[in-house]
């Protein structure tokens, strides 16, 4: 069977200072995936590296069998919030339509079905409303809704998510969890960057423990755990050894 990811001893360094280390992990379709790890484990690293968006040292990457090259139109990408230029001059319904452009080509633009696939996407994240307004003009959480849905234009196979719930309001993150929900019941693959380890056992069926190695990868109940946890993070987690001796 040929996994949706699959990374094997991947290696990345800036300036010399090893960023990942030897991390090797596959993932199969279906899937909504959190990535985890203390502030510095490599968790952007990684997902970045395996949109290639940076280089990596060795190391192999292939979603459904392919390089990234090979299968990029079906990659949907949202970014930290902190790397998007929200001075930038566009309104929220072109910032969906770029979403489109992946699988129109070089020459075409978007026509009538775009822009009615683009106003679909807002209404799914409840921004119908503000189609018409400048993207700096909303707030942090409007602003990951429209990305959010910028990235459902794009109908693609897989969604890359780096951090989308820091610095939103609650029924944005809880929109955005419905959302990848239904992605990954309708066979998409999602992956996560994710801080809150709070959230981490409602949110996601699997989990990436990075701290620059791999810590541990697999389903929830296996990762998520105090003394998987605490190699990586290293320190205690009381609540979560209480929960496991009443479980």
């Amino acid at each position: 069977m040929i996994m949706a990811i699959t990374v094997n001893n991947l290696n990345v360094s800036y300036h010399g200072n090893d960023a990942i280390q030897n991390v090797s992990f596959s993932i199969s379709s279906g899937k909504l995936v959190g990535i985890i790890g203390p502030n510095g484990a490599g968790k952007s690293t990684l997902l970045k590296a395996l949109l290639e968006l940076i280089p990596r040292d060795s190391g192999e990457i292939q979603m459904n069998g392919k390089s990234i090259n090979e299968i990029r139109n079906h990659v949907a990408y949202v970014p930290q919030r902190s790397n998007i230029d929200w001075d930038f001059p566009i309104t929220v319904i072109d910032t969906v339509l770029l979403g489109t452009y992946p699988k129109l080509g070089i020459f075409r633009r978007p026509m009538k079905k775009e822009k009615a696939l683009a106003y679909e996407c807002l209404q799914k994240v409840g921004m119908e409303d503000y189609a018409n307004r400048q993207i700096g003009e909303l707030s942090g959480g409007q602003q990951q809704r429209v990305f959010m849905a910028r990235a459902l234009a794009q109908q693609a196979d897989f969604f890359l998510l780096d951090e989308p719930f820091v610095g939103i309001d609650v029924a944005s993150e809880n929109t955005i969890v419905t959302i990848l929900k239904e992605l990954r019941d309708s066979g998409k693959t999602v992956l996560v960057v994710h801080h809150d380890l709070s959230k981490a056992n409602d949110y996601f069926d699997e989990l990436i423990l990075l701290n620059k190695k791999l810590v541990d990868v697999g389903k929830v109940e296996k990762v998520f755990r105090s003394d998987v946890l605490a190699q990586a993070y290293n320190t205690q987690f009381p609540f979560l050894k209480e929960m496991e001796v009443l479980t």
